[in-house]
Parts: structure tokens; sequence; C-alpha cells
């Protein structure tokens, strides 16, 4: 049987509310499915209804993008339960964050020519968090970009002229925040984090391994099995675990499975059952 571990919802930047990702893992006959939208656990409650009732075991957790000069790191933390908590108690903060940077994306987008209100994006993202993804759907409905990459490759992405950073966790802080909150801190599709040798990776997999980190996301959605296989390989040697999943986000990602990914994706459960065993506070 096969898990995912990686999928987010209307809860942030997906296009499938909390429930219907549950559906579609039930359709898709997945035995366990971690719903990790950013910054936020506000979609897990809705999740935990449908899953209960189609037979799919829920993994609460969430994203989050650390701070990381070398390109993008984003974190997969799984195993946080709603409620208070060391990190929990940090994700307001990180999605007041979020909320000052969107303002500030939309007066950007508005000094160069685009009528766009922060209310169209507000409807756009619904009840979930609001993300670029949301900022790059008006701008493709309202004519702006040809596509949806389109919006990011020349308005949204670091570096383009819509672009705006925000209040963002160093990997340390985030692992450890993690581990005080019985959670499993994950690095996700690790082709972005902006490393080009082997030595780069090993050097910084030590780093994070020393810090706590538990798993590097070695079956991901974009990959294809050659690629997760060698990636499943050379972290053994820092004694991380394999993580997998899709990153799926509905139409935002088209052709993105749950699940599946693009096809090549297929995430054992034993990977869950030995990321479960490592959770902080289980006994081994």
């Amino acid at each position: 049987m096969t898990v995912d571990l990686h999928a987010h919802s209307t809860a942030s930047d997906g296009t499938e509310t909390p429930a219907e990702v549950m559906r579609i893992a039930a359709r898709a006959d997945l035995t366990s499915v971690a719903l990790t939208d950013h910054d936020t656990l506000e979609g897990l409650a809705e999740a935990q209804i449908v899953a209960d009732g189609v037979g799919v075991d829920l993994i609460p957790g969430t994203e989050i993008s650390c701070e990381w000069a070398q390109g993008t790191m984003h974190m997969v933390i799984l195993f946080l339960e709603p409620g208070p908590g060391p990190l929990q108690d940090r994700l307001w903060d990180l999605q007041a964050s979020r909320s000052r940077r969107n303002k500030l994306i939309v007066e950007r987008l508005q000094e160069l020519g685009m009528e766009i209100t922060h209310e169209e994006i507000l409807e756009e993202a619904g009840e979930g968090s609001v993300g670029r993804p949301h900022f790059a759907a008006v701008m493709e409905q309202k004519g702006y970009v040809t596509d949806f990459r389109a919006a990011f490759d020349e308005y949204l992405a670091n570096g383009r002229p819509a672009y705006v950073a925000r209040q963002r966790m160093g990997p340390q802080e985030s692992i450890e925040l993690a581990l005080a909150s019985n959670a499993v801190p994950v690095i996700a599709h690790p082709h972005t984090l902006g490393l080009n040798t082997a030595a780069e990776f090993a050097e910084t997999y030590q780093q994070l391994g020393e810090w706590g980190l538990i798993g590097i996301e070695c079956f991901y959605g974009e990959y294809d099995r050659i690629v997760q296989q060698a990636l499943a390989d050379a972290i053994s040697a820092f004694d991380l675990l394999p993580s997998g999943g899709s990153d799926f986000h509905g139409d935002y990602k088209a052709g993105l499975e749950l699940g599946f990914g693009r096809g090549q994706l297929a995430v054992p459960d034993s990977v869950l059952d030995d990321l479960r065993a490592a959770r902080p506070g289980t006994s081994q």
C-alpha cells in the first residue's frame, strides 16, 4: 500500500478542499495522507471528519519556508497536532507575516499597472491562507500573464519585480521547534536547496542532522524513480530517513496527482512507519 506525505488544500494554496483531498486519497487507494498546508493547521479538522469516514489515515502537518541564502528551503513538519505548542504557536507569527507580505505584493502589482485588489486575492483564496499561487491565478484570469507559470517567471519569483520577502525562521529554529512539539521535520524537494555538488549536499545534510533533522523528501512527485532511489541511498550515510509525497496542489500544479505525482511516485507505507517510529517521545 502507498502513502502521500506532502499535500496541500484550499487551507493554503491548493485548489481542492481539505475534505476533497481525503476523498481523492480514498479513490486512489492511499492508506495515509499528510495534509501539509503552508504555515497553518486550519484544514485538519475538516479533513479529519472525511478521513475517518473514508478510511484514510490523516497525518497532521504543515510546510514552512526557512531562511536559506543558497536557494529555497521548505520543511514539511509531520505529526504536528493542532492546538497549543512551541511550533504551533509560532505559526501565528508566520501567518501574520504572510498577510503583511500579501498586501505589499498587491501594491507592487498595482505599481506595475495591474488593476488587482487585495479583495480579489482574498476571494481567490477563499477561507485559506493566501499564497503566491492565488496572485498568479488572478493575474492569469485578468490577462496580465499568458499562464500560471508565467506569473512566477515574470513577476512573483524571487528577484522578479513583484516579489516580496516575508518573515522566515532559520533551519535550526524550525527543527528545534518541531522536535519540541513532538513532530518530525523533513526537508522537502531537496533539489530547490540551491546546492550543486555532492560535497555541498553532504555538508548540508551533516549540519541539519546535527540540529536534529529526521528526514529528506527523497520520493517526490516531480522526481523519476532513478532520482528517488539515488537520494534515498545517499541520505542513509547521514542517519536521515527518506520521506515522500506528491506536493499536490490540485489545479495549481496541473498533472501532479495525489499519491502518484507525475506518474512515477509510489511511497510505500514502510516509509511512514519509519518516520512515525522516529517521532520524538515515541518508544523505540
